[in-house]
């Protein structure tokens, strides 16, 4: 706004303008940007305690089952008994109990939310009121929603690392290089798709969601497995199961945390980060365009 200001004496030609300084419309975007990321860290530091639970469950659960009680039953796994093939097994299964709780929270913090958003609540109609471009606000929820993977990968390695039977050691080697540049590439990947999941499915249909993707996309994904195992499954020479999951972004999630975990020998990293770099802007733009029918329909 502009404000005149005069002196008694002035006449109207001497009458000076003095323009206030207005914020432009990019400062204001990432003053939004920022308010809304602020927003859901706020919201995660007074729930820390559910977010924590519900990341622990069913990693814990998982090496819980297969580290811990099958060992102890003497129930073999990893295609073999003995401590030895136990611990082989720990050395596979704790990158991939890593991959699938990222994939899992970028699920929970963005397309469980947006669904309920989209749905009875209607706080994306708050949201979208921000001073900003409407596809800056779906870009606020998946970096906020990576944030809270990052953290969910931080609290799940201790615990599959330490949630053994007596005997079974997971052998881990770390690469920082590689932990530090893939982990938070896959959680924005991971998050990409739950906004692409979130603007797709009601959440009525939340059921077919699980049904129907997340739990192909989990078993499919090398959580259990290496990639590179997969060869004898095929049909005359044709491995048809090797390159089917090629299809699944977790599957590259996996294989590059086992890169970065352990030793053992996994699909090359010049295929694990275009092909997430992909999945990423792949999802990352389909959602968008599906945030922005929702949000203007």
């Amino acid at each position: 706004m502009a404000a005149t200001t005069t002196s008694p004496t002035a006449t109207p030609a001497q009458e000076r303008i003095v323009v206030e300084p207005q914020r432009s419309a990019s400062a204001a975007s990432r003053l939004a940007f920022r308010a809304l990321m602020l927003r859901d860290l706020i919201v995660l530091r007074k729930n820390l305690g559910e977010f924590v639970t519900r990341t622990l469950v069913q990693p814990f659960l998982l090496v819980f089952v297969f580290l811990y009680v099958f060992p102890t039953i003497g129930q073999g796994v990893g295609g073999g008994g003995g401590a030895a093939a136990e611990s082989a097994f720990a050395t596979v299964l704790v990158p991939g109990v890593v991959a699938v709780s990222i994939m899992f929270q970028g699920i929970q913090a963005v397309a469980m939310t947006l669904s309920q958003e989209f749905g009875f609540t209607r706080e994306i109609e708050d949201r979208v009121q921000a001073p900003c471009p409407i596809w800056l606000v779906a870009v606020a929820k998946v970096m906020s929603g990576a944030v809270q993977g990052v953290i969910a990968a931080l609290i799940v390695l201790p615990i599959a690392a330490v949630v053994h039977a007596r005997g079974v050691h997971a052998h881990l080697n770390y690469h920082w290089w590689i932990i530090l540049t893939l982990i938070p590439l896959a959680c924005i990947a991971m998050t990409s798709l739950g906004l692409l999941l979130g603007t797709k499915f009601e959440p009525r249909n939340l059921g077919l969601m699980f049904g129907f993707i997340v739990l192909p996309i989990t078993f499919l994904g090398g959580t259990y497995y290496q990639w590179t195992r997969l060869a004898p499954v095929r049909v005359g020479s044709f491995h048809w199961l090797q390159t089917l999951v090629l299809v699944n972004p977790l599957i590259y999630v996996a294989e590059g945390l086992r890169a970065g975990f352990t030793g053992l020998p996994h699909m090359h990293l010049y295929v694990v980060y275009p092909a997430l770099v992909g999945f990423c802007a792949l999802f990352l733009t389909l959602g968008l365009r599906s945030f922005r029918a929702r949000v203007l329909l």
